[in-house]
């Protein structure tokens, strides 16, 4: 049987897992706020840096497959802290870089690190907690990992003058070895305790192939890499520069902008998980909660391509409140295979999201470019780039709305 945990135990795990994921925010939305000194010292194009800020999401994309064979051989703990290790080197590597190439490197090692921290804490609090508090935890996972995107705005903002993004990347690297430490050494206790025999995380015969082949896990993929990941190009790259680009904010204005927004999405995820089990009770659907909220995110981007005027960008905030579905998504593919399983369809989902997050992150650069090149004004080139996403989105809805693919029946 699983170990419970309590009181100091209990916090000490949640507090040591949900500072590595607010890191791990944190560094993903961080390019939105310093992409305008990017930009300037280092004369970057657009394409430029969503290419720089995608390896980010390539690289943390990419070890997700490993990382759940990772995960059940050698444990969250030992896991998450070796690979804060590399992020911590990756922070080091982009804040001393002058080079495109060198900010890459950097920043895939920061993804390559990172990559864990979502997932070891679900791992662990599967092994640690009972099953009746697993949505609780992971609904304060988002809201610690959405404070990570809040602490990577205005208070970004105001360091930047002082230290440089230079500096604040020598500083976050010193947060990781310190989060690195903590999860190493004061959850060592808690995996002690834990009394999981070998079969709970044995993985039957299939494993991903089990999950790749099965037509439910790419209704929701397609959610994923399309819808998904399209936002989170949006949270953690362009939003700033749309924000100054198309709604004319200065820099400071668009970070307290962004403060808003993921200020409003974590109240968001708070919302959500009191609200879903209620919504389902009266009769909703959990496809239909996130039909409803996609559409909703769907429907706001193509208002904010019409929007104009100094209140355009409260958009932000109606599209924060429907972001919080896409949670429903990605806990919805773990839920839908055995608990042995579940790691690694979490894992492929992931896989999904960050890859698209690469994909729109650096394909809206290249089209904002090409856009240009061909004459259009800087603002109408970000809207017909947002036209473009806005119309992959709809396609993905219609996807999952019209496929009739369920969860298979399996032994649990």
């Amino acid at each position: 049987m699983n170990a419970t945990l309590k009181g100091g135990a209990a916090a000490r795990v949640f507090l040591c897992f949900a500072f590595g994921y607010l890191l791990s925010y944190a560094l993903r939305s961080i390019n939105a706020v310093i992409a305008p000194a990017l930009l300037a010292e280092l004369h970057l194009s657009n394409a430029d840096l969503g290419l720089l800020s995608s390896a980010y999401f390539i690289a943390f994309g990419c070890m997700q497959l490993p990382l759940g064979v990772w995960l059940d051989r050698y444990g969250p703990r030992r896991t998450e802290a070796a690979l804060l290790l590399v992020a911590a080197g990756g922070a080091l590597v982009f804040a001393a870089s002058t080079t495109l190439f060198g900010l890459w490197v950097g920043r895939a090692l920061i993804g390559i690190g990172v990559s864990s921290c979502l997932m070891a804490a679900l791992k662990g609090y599967r092994q640690w907690f009972p099953m009746a508090q697993q949505g609780q935890l992971a609904s304060w996972m988002l809201v610690a990992g959405t404070s990570g995107a809040l602490s990577a705005t205005v208070p970004v903002t105001l360091l930047l003058p002082v230290a440089g993004w230079r500096g604040i990347f020598v500083g976050i690297a010193v947060l990781l070895l310190a989060a690195s430490s903590a999860i190493f050494f004061l959850l060592r206790s808690a995996e002690q305790r834990s009394a999981a025999p070998a079969a709970h995380t044995a993985v039957p015969d299939g494993g991903y192939r089990t999950i790749f082949r099965t037509p439910y896990f790419w209704r929701l993929a397609v959610l994923g890499f399309v819808n998904h990941g399209m936002f989170a190009a949006l949270q953690t790259l362009w939003a700033g520069p749309w924000l100054m680009t198309v709604f004319g904010a200065t820099q400071a204005e668009a970070s307290r902008m962004l403060f808003a927004m993921n200020l409003v999405l974590m109240l968001g995820y708070l919302a959500l998980g009191w609200a879903a089990p209620r919504l389902v009770q009266a009769g909703w659907s959990t496809h239909r909660l996130i039909g409803t909220g996609m559409a909703g995110m769907a429907i706001v981007q193509g208002l904010m391509l019409m929007a104009q005027g100094p209140s355009a960008w409260l958009l932000l905030l109606a599209l924060a409140l429907c972001v919080p579905v896409t949670s429903l998504t990605q806990s919805g593919t773990g839920l839908a295979f055995p608990a042995a399983l579940a790691g690694r369809a979490n894992a492929g989902y992931n896989l999904a999201l960050f890859l698209g997050a690469f994909t729109w992150q650096w394909g809206f650069g290249v089209l904002v470019d090409a856009l240009k090149g061909a004459g259009a004004a800087p603002a109408s080139a970000f809207r017909l780039a947002l036209a473009a996403t806005v119309v992959l989105q709809l396609i993905a809805l219609a996807w999952f709305a019209l496929s009739r693919a369920q969860p298979e029946k399996y032994a649990r």
